[in-house]
């Protein structure tokens, strides 16, 4: 009787089971195009995010601003669904627009990150940050806003590293992004050249948003990194006696690897906010 009634059970879970694969749907985050640049003279994967109403045929007329994410195969997912969450009709947090998330992702993050060599003892491609705005803002904008329907309002994330990048194309007065999200920039590269275009930046530059985020890497690390940002801070505010839209914050309970998560949705809630 027992392995009658476990035969019985297997089979009725067996049916549910089939039952299940049968009516299965997908549920799709994003997909994948490769494109190919010339400016890098190689060819670069992206990832993309489009927002829940975009194929709806009430909305044909709808259009989207746009964030491009650098380290794009590591922060696309957690990106996708904050933004999601955020800017969705679904749960009507109101936060932010819907908006289309271009990721790139790596090939060399030394090279495309940094617009200066380091000495080291091996071999380095690092400096090649500018070559790589170029492609962003030359090839990979104007790429998007062909194939996709995209408003002119675009915001630049970048992490470490990349939040080095999105610093360096917040001071340029020619970049083609309104607001921009630094999270644990690594400053330390290259301090004094930060300084001096600091010293250069122009009222375009001041008028767009800004949003750094500061994470804890101990006690030892202190001066190295949040002094320095805020170090960073003072100088840009102390560019103009008006208002700036920039602001920073430190994320005591954050390290350096955790920290992304977090400072996406406060920095997209500063950038997004009313003013």
């Amino acid at each position: 009787m027992k392995n009658l009634t476990f035969v019985i059970l297997y089979i009725l879970l067996s049916g549910i089971q089939t039952t299940f694969g049968q009516n299965e749907t997908d549920i799709i985050v994003g997909s994948k195009f490769v494109f190919k640049s010339i400016i890098l003279d190689e060819e670069r994967t992206c990832l993309i995010s489009l927002p829940d109403s975009y194929n709806n045929s009430s909305e044909v007329d709808k259009k989207y601003p746009v964030i491009i994410l650098l380290d794009g195969y590591t922060h696309f997912k957690t990106a996708s669904g904050i933004v999601h969450f955020m800017g969705s009709n679904r749960n009507r947090n109101n936060l932010m627009p819907e908006s289309i998330i271009i990721a790139i992702e790596n090939v060399d993050r030394e090279r495309d990150f940094t617009f200066t060599k380091i000495k080291t003892k091996r071999p380095n491609n690092m400096g090649g940050g500018r070559i790589f705005l170029n492609f962003i803002e030359k090839e990979l904008v104007p790429y998007i806003d062909k194939k996709y329907k995209t408003e002119s309002f675009r915001t630049l994330v970048g992490h470490s590293l990349g939040g080095l990048l999105t610093l360096n194309s917040y001071m340029d007065e020619n970049s083609v992004f309104n607001a921009y999200i630094s999270i644990d920039p690594s400053i330390w590269w290259n301090e004094e050249m930060m300084k001096n275009k600091v010293d250069s930046i122009s009222s375009i530059s001041l008028d767009k948003k800004l949003y750094i985020a500061t994470a804890n890497q101990g006690e030892a690390n202190y001066e190295r990194n949040k002094q320095r940002h805020d170090a960073l801070y003072t100088l840009i505010t102390k560019k103009s006696d008006k208002p700036l839209n920039i602001e920073i914050e430190y994320f005591d309970k954050e390290n350096h690897r955790s920290v992304p998560l977090v400072a996406l949705y406060e920095g997209l809630k500063y950038i997004n906010q009313e003013e």
